[in-house]
């Protein structure tokens, strides 16, 4: 692979460090991010992996710059080609982003682990952050909800294991690009990552940071595959249970709200979509761009005053 410009010095020549050439009038964003496997083949994994780390960037309106892969692998007990499949995983996606694969730091552990430390550019006058919500803002989710129940029944193999893993892959292993991208060109203040926390905790965040209550229409969230059928059978990862009690004092569920919905919403995400935070007026545009560009462009919810104190998530 022809070396990359950018990388000014790196490990080909045995560097202690990585050196990428710094855009001029941006700010640095940094992020970094790994775990344990989500789907069984090991390239999709280090995509899931890489894509996810990624995501933290993109939810702040950056682009990635350069990426450090990060390793944990049993390499008395397991076959090298399965490590050699994640990075090459991991490095496929990097590429994709158009960012740098700039090296890495393994260790040998009984656990496989895997993710990158990101590096990425913002505009200091258009980042995106959890306190950007404003009253009257539309919500916008850019993926469907559901890996992690999915996720579980492929760990527990359950009927029809391979479909689901493809699913997972196809939906976590997408970059959030193109969200990215609409955060930079129509200059959204709010936007957040759905990630472990679930939907209803990374909102609940954001009322928190913004001091906003948040209106969640539970039935306009768009769900993958099966999701709903798996959860019913009692596939619902702890995480999703510990996300629900965590957020359950800040939490307003209404009468009509299936409990299996409310599940969904605080299902804990493996590299799940974006939440926009957009103005009225620029919600055709928003919703236009993603879809243009492949994504998801679900309204979800709306921003409105705290009644309290606090900021308060109701599902509706």
């Amino acid at each position: 692979m022809r070396p990359d410009p950018r990388l000014l010095a790196g490990q080909a020549v045995g560097e202690d460090a990585a050196v990428v050439r710094f855009p001029d009038g941006r700010a640095l964003v940094q992020t970094v991010d790994f775990f344990t496997p989500v789907v069984n083949d090991p390239y999709r994994f280090g995509q899931i992996a890489a894509a996810n780390a990624l995501s933290d960037v993109y939810a702040m309106g950056g682009e990635p710059l350069a990426a450090m892969n990060i390793v944990c692998f049993p390499a008395r007990t397991m076959p090298l080609e399965i490590l050699q499949d994640i990075l090459r995983g991991g490095r496929d996606k990097v590429l994709e982003a158009g960012a740098v694969p700039a090296g890495g730091h393994s260790v040998e552990a009984a656990e496989i682990k895997y993710g990158l430390a990101v590096s990425g550019t913002v505009d200091p006058a258009r980042v995106a952050t959890n306190a950007g919500l404003r009253p009257g803002d539309h919500l916008v989710l850019t993926k469907a909800l559901g890996t992690g129940v999915l996720a579980t029944a492929v760990k527990g193999r359950w009927e029809g294991a391979d479909e689901l893993e493809r699913l997972v892959w196809e939906t976590a292993g997408r970059l959030n690009a193109v969200g990215g991208a609409v955060i930079r060109e129509l200059g959204l203040l709010g936007a957040t990552d759905v990630t472990g926390f679930g939907l209803g905790g990374h909102l609940l965040e954001m009322c928190r940071a913004s001091e906003l209550d948040v209106e969640l229409d539970v039935a306009a969230v768009p769900l993958l595959p099966q999701a709903l059928e798996l959860a019913g059978m009692g596939l619902v990862p702890a995480g999703s249970h510990a996300n629900r009690h965590f957020c359950a004092s800040r939490v307003r569920i209404g009468p009509d709200v299936p409990a299996l919905l409310t599940d969904l919403v605080f299902d804990a995400q493996t590299s799940g979509g974006l939440v926009l935070a957009v103005p009225p007026a620029l919600l055709d545009r928003a919703r236009a761009m993603l879809l243009a560009g492949g994504d998801l462009a679900a309204v979800v919810g709306r921003v409105r005053p705290a009644a309290g104190a606090r900021g308060v998530l109701h599902l509706l």
